[in-house]
């Protein structure tokens, strides 16, 4: 598929790998929770209709490249079933296979944990796909023993539910590092509940939840962001494989594969990541390419993103 112009120059053609190396994706991901501003700018595209004609696009091509890989409606945040029926009338789920939700009621939702299967039921009345969850999570933000609450009463009210679960997340975010969202310290605690929500401590030590995670593996998979070469990656791989992991979700960053050193990166990571099944999603406006200079921004032209999903995908789908 040819790009539509305007982006900083396409990297030259990747080096093809063997089927050696390369992560078992089970599933690909088409952004990330496009409902919330922090993650897709919908001042920009108010109705939607260049997410819409995004997702028929990149799906399509993801189907061109690997005609049976699932491919996955970046997950609602907040869960909103009329959300889903406006893209449902602009075409966006006809090139996808499943719908995803992310829910956080303990800690950012206005709802409380135990309406988990309320929540499910009403996305499953308006879609015609599946659903996943393919982030949940609590913080340890107030104290430990919440999150390890969180945990095993998540697991009791999701598991069996639904197909994919993808806890969030294995290391807690560094301090050093900002929170993916527009508001900051505005938010008040909820901004800082960005910081805890892993199941590790940023120097990798653990929580009183992570001793319960593999009771629930490898139904119960793990979601893990990581960011250009992130140095936590294998210890990371060593931990998912000691709790018994088996799902994991994580993404490549369209953004990050204009810079230098990315594809070395992204192979390394894909190698790390051989022995999982991956739901792997797409997502990140380079600057260059938006109608903004921000990673949330729509592109100007929603062909290159469709080209990027093309590309990784025959580069890392077996």
């Amino acid at each position: 598929m040819p790009l539509g112009g305007g982006c900083l120059e396409r990297p030259q053609a990747l080096h093809t790998l063997d089927g050696r190396g390369r992560a078992m994706i089970e599933a690909v991901k088409l952004w990330n929770e496009p409902n919330n501003k922090s993650h897709w700018d919908f001042e920009l595209d108010k109705d939607w209709r260049i997410y819409s004609r995004m997702v028929r696009l990149a799906g399509a091509a993801v189907r061109a490249e690997h005609p049976t890989l699932p491919r996955v409606l970046g997950g609602m945040s907040p869960i909103d079933p009329g959300f889903l029926e406006h893209l449902e009338r602009q075409g966006a789920l006809d090139e996808v296979d499943v719908v995803a939700v992310h829910g956080f009621p303990l800690d950012w939702n206005h709802w409380p944990i135990d309406e988990w299967p309320r929540r499910i039921a009403e996305v499953r009345a308006v879609s015609r796909h599946p659903v996943w969850v393919t982030e949940v999570g609590v913080s340890s933000f107030g104290a430990e023993e919440v999150q390890e609450f969180g945990l095993r009463r998540t697991a009791e009210l999701l598991l069996g539910r639904v197909e994919r679960i993808h806890w969030y997340s294995l290391y807690d975010l560094p301090k050093t590092w900002p929170a993916t969202t527009r508001h900051r310290e505005a938010e008040g605690s909820s901004y800082y509940r960005h910081f805890h929500m892993g199941l590790l401590r940023e120097d990798g030590t653990p929580k009183r939840a992570l001793r319960h995670f593999a009771d629930y593996t490898p139904e119960l998979g793990l979601c893990q962001w990581f960011h250009f070469e992130d140095p936590r990656l294998d210890e990371a791989v060593a931990w998912l494989k000691k709790l018994g992991v088996r799902h994991l979700r994580t993404g490549l960053s369209w953004a990050d594969s204009l810079r230098p050193g990315a594809e070395a990166w992204f192979d390394r990571q894909m190698r790390a990541l051989e022995d999982f099944d991956v739901t792997l999603t797409y997502c990140f406006t380079p600057e260059s390419c938006g109608m903004a200079a921000h990673h949330t921004s729509p592109p100007n032209h929603v062909e290159e993103y469709a080209d990027f999903c093309a590309r990784m995908t025959r580069r890392y789908a077996r």
